[in-house]
């Protein structure tokens, strides 16, 4: 999946979104580089070298200095924009974070949706995956398997929000919407009330 050289190289460096700041064989955390550059939740993206996929689970917006906590800036101002042009220093005090719950790896040019041997190296890049890569890596959803049992409190609204981004990116959306609510049922056939929560969120 490495792209080292031409107009590729350009279009990488686009789409890098973060660097990886915390590893777990189940999880990472990657810093953005924009303030408001995390991707959204349930979005795809993925390390390289190795290549590691996974769904952002959560987006953290906090002081880069914990004991400089943030304080509110707007009360004689007209308007958030107001906020910020007055204040250009918080984009220096701030930072978003984002956490990644893996769903899966390539191997031997074979793409696994179980947990990779290593989790990705601490200052690995990190990148936005494109619809190409989205259709590609959700054509299987054994990936819904590990999102459900990743341990999140919100796992749910994770499995949800991947499914309505991961659709858009195929040339048959409502087949594969039908494709990952199957796969739910399976999963889920023993909590039906989970399940039917699930649905509602990814119901066109």
């Amino acid at each position: 999946m490495s792209t080292t050289s031409g107009n590729g190289s350009g279009q990488l460096m686009e789409r890098r979104v973060g660097e990886v700041v915390e590893s777990t064989s189940t999880s990472f955390v990657a810093q953005c580089y924009q303030l408001e550059g995390a991707p959204a939740l349930g979005g795809l993206v993925r390390t390289d070298s190795p290549d590691i996929y996974g769904v952002v689970g959560t987006v953290t917006t906090e002081p880069l200095d914990s004991a400089r906590p943030v304080l509110a800036r707007g009360e004689d101002a007209d308007s958030e924009e107001d906020v910020i042009r007055d204040n250009p220093q918080l984009a220096r005090l701030l930072t978003s974070r984002f956490e990644v719950y893996i769903a899966g790896h390539i191997e031997d040019g074979i793409t696994r949706q179980y947990l990779p041997p290593r989790p990705p190296r601490v200052h690995s890049f990190v990148y936005a995956c494109n619809p190409e890569e989205i259709a590609g890596f959700t054509s299987q959803l054994d990936l819904l398997r590990l999102l459900l049992n990743s341990g999140a409190s919100h796992a749910d609204e994770i499995v949800g929000a991947c499914i309505r981004q991961a659709a858009s990116s195929h040339d048959q959306p409502n087949y594969f919407l039908a494709q990952a609510c199957r796969t739910l049922s399976v999963e889920l056939a023993a909590d039906v009330a989970r399940l039917n929560a699930i649905l509602r969120r990814i119901s066109p």
